[in-house]
């Protein structure tokens, strides 16, 4: 499995946008609020512990260091499930564009966040380990969202997941 099947399997997971989309903070917050079916599934397929739950509600938190190979087969396993692969195991960038749209992105903001998960996947390439991949590919998708200030806030995540359980 592609390690680009994190694509959007945390918030995308992503350019305030003229009109009447929403802006990608609010985009974010929602498709991070839609991986919270998936992330049970993947928790019992792959029988991940509590600190892989631990690293998955702490994704955001700049300041969180995210280390474990775990992670990155549990990320796998989310997009999977999303469908967000082709059969190349590689991110299905239509697919990827249309989940984007489905919450809430219009095209050129569906693009642009396909556009920055293709350049972390670029850059990492080189990692064999799928796992180890979806975990490099994750962080540097993190970096670039903290930097456009795109990042939702744990407490509008942490609402978004109670409303949802």
């Amino acid at each position: 499995m592609a390690a680009s099947r994190w694509l959007f399997a945390r918030a995308f997971c992503l350019v305030l946008m003229m009109g009447s989309a929403m802006s990608s903070k609010e985009l974010l917050t929602k498709m991070t609020g839609g991986f919270t079916k998936v992330v049970d599934a993947c928790k019992t397929e792959l029988s991940v512990g509590d600190h892989i739950m631990q690293d998955m509600y702490n994704f955001w938190r700049e300041e969180y260091q995210l280390v474990n190979r775990d992670l990155g087969c549990m990320i796998m396993c989310m997009t999977a499930k999303l469908d967000l692969i082709g059969d190349d195991q590689k991110m299905h960038h239509g697919k990827a564009e249309e989940f984007a749209k489905s919450h809430g992105a219009d095209d050129a903001l569906a693009k642009q966040l396909v556009g920055l998960i293709h350049g972390c996947e670029t850059q990492h390439q080189a990692v064999e380990d799928h796992c180890s991949r979806a975990l490099e590919i994750a962080k540097c998708f993190r970096t670039k969202i903290h930097e456009l200030k795109w990042a939702p806030s744990m407490e509008v995540i942490m609402e978004e997941i109670m409303t949802a359980a």
